[in-house]
């Protein structure tokens, strides 16, 4: 019965929600870990901005790993590895091994995330993809309709006397079925490749990456100092080293941690490019509690409760969007980012007239765009996609979701904190929705391109017969 590939997508869902989950869920606990680690405002930065960015970093190598490894056995590592440095957040005495919980969650989860996105990119046909890619996103919902809310309630009922350590040792449990069940049912035999590690590469890749989100987090405090254009610069010379020595490798005929071969799939191109401008507006679920809390003097549980319109407005546009994608097609993307830009433009009229009922029905608006743009981007991104490219394309995906994550809290949450502290939270928090709203019209722009290249490839041959043509060739 867990051969069943339905089955697989139930567990493989459930190992999922942990990763997006464990975003979610810090923030409304941040305070109660202030008080008990005795964190300075930068070491509380670091507990969410780290963490994400560690995500980011290697979504590429996760998805690389599973492809030369197998994904079965990737998939088993990262969970295994996240579940434990869930319990050492979960149990750590000071600033320092929380980060480094954080940080090691992050690199795990971005192993293993990959995988999942792997295995039902073989396992499901085209048109089972609208479903299964609705459900993915479901769970994405569920992780920011209870992330907040759930970390606000479990630290309230004190479980077990654990205060808010509790919300990452849920992990444990939770995380250990999805291993059972992981191990029992997942299929043994996959399609491995025999070449190695492109170590290097790795290595110029997280430090390019590191090197372009650290400062951005730490410009607040510090300001713009020299080391911050030195890290900058360190960022733009490993990334042109990183493309330079992939180049050399593939003409060597060695392995490599990105094959840019990929990226003649436009659009997977364009995939990431919107990828990244979308998910920039992660900085809002942020800045939302602080200014509730400090602004509005919300208690934590008032504004754990305040996101859940949001949450119930993702899984319903999540369920819904296989249904809307049959419809409307390839435009579905584009309808979601005007249904989220929308969702944001009218908080910001509410934030000077508000309206309690129109408060909460914008956010529900918000919920709706952002559930029904993430399962079309990662659809329509990996449509196309060579299976022996999977893991490649959707570590890709995740990275430059990911990174515009981290770019969003670390720059734009530095704008917030500037005029927070400054002038006013309710300026702040308006300059904030504005700036997301004009990454998400970039954005809408680009999926306009996008949606007119995908349905040109249904009337002339597709990239994909030459792009494997190619491939059989060089192989033989």
């Amino acid at each position: 019965m867990f051969k069943n590939k339905w089955y697989i997508l139930l567990f493989l869902l459930l190992a999922t929600v942990l990763s997006p989950l464990d975003f979610y869920i810090v923030n409304l606990a941040l305070p109660s870990i202030q008080h008990s680690l005795k964190s300075s405002s930068s070491e509380l930065q670091m507990i969410v901005s780290f963490y994400t960015c560690a995500y980011a970093v290697f979504q590429i190598s996760g998805g690389r790993f599973g492809d030369i490894y197998g994904r079965k056995k990737i998939f088993v590592i990262g969970l295994t590895g996240f579940i434990c440095s869930s319990v050492l957040c979960g149990i750590s005495q000071s600033s320092v091994i929380m980060i480094l919980g954080r940080v090691l969650q992050g690199v795990l989860g971005a192993v293993m995330i990959p995988q999942v996105l792997a295995i039902l990119h073989a396992l499901f046909d085209e048109r089972e993809k609208r479903l299964v890619m609705a459900l993915y996103s479901f769970t994405f919902g569920i992780a920011a309709a209870l992330g907040q809310y759930l970390g606000a309630l479990l630290i309230e009922w004190n479980v077990f006397n654990l205060g808010w350590r509790v919300i990452f040792l849920v992990n444990l449990p939770v995380g250990l079925f999805a291993l059972i069940m992981a191990v029992i049912a997942l299929p043994r035999q996959e399609t491995k490749s025999s070449e190695q590690v492109d170590y290097r590469g790795t290595l110029l890749l997280s430090v390019g990456l590191i090197s372009f989100i650290y400062p951005l987090t730490t410009i607040v405090e510090q300001g713009v100092q020299i080391r911050t254009v030195l890290y900058l610069f360190v960022s733009a010379l490993s990334l042109y080293l990183f493309f330079r020595v992939e180049n050399k490798r593939k003409k060597q005929d060695k392995s490599v941690l990105v094959n840019f071969d990929i990226f003649k799939f436009k659009n997977l191109k364009l995939g990431v490019i919107v990828s990244f401008l979308y998910y920039a507006s992660g900085v809002f679920y942020l800045v939302l509690g602080i200014y509730l809390q400090e602004n509005s003097h919300w208690t934590s549980m008032e504004a754990g409760k305040a996101i859940i319109p949001f949450g119930i407005g993702f899984i319903v546009m999540s369920l819904c969007s296989s249904m809307m994608s049959a419809f409307f097609k390839q435009a579905v993307l584009s309808l979601g980012l005007i249904l989220y830009g929308l969702g944001f433009l009218l908080l910001l009229y509410t934030l000077y007239n508000f309206s309690s009922f129109f408060f909460k029905f914008n956010l529900f608006v918000i919920g709706c765009g952002m559930g029904l743009t993430l399962a079309s981007v990662v659809r329509l991104s990996l449509s196309n996609i060579p299976v022996q490219f999977a893991g490649l394309a959707s570590g890709v995906v995740n990275c430059g979701l990911q990174i515009g994550s981290a770019f969003g809290v670390a720059a734009i949450g530095s704008v917030f904190f500037g005029i927070a502290n400054t002038v006013d939270y309710t300026l702040a928090f308006a300059v904030v929705l504005i700036l997301i709203s004009l990454f998400l019209l970039i954005a809408l722009l680009l999926s306009f391109n996008l949606t007119r290249h995908l349905s040109s490839t249904l009337l002339t041959l597709s990239p994909l017969r030459n792009f494997d043509q190619n491939e059989e060739k060089a192989s033989e």
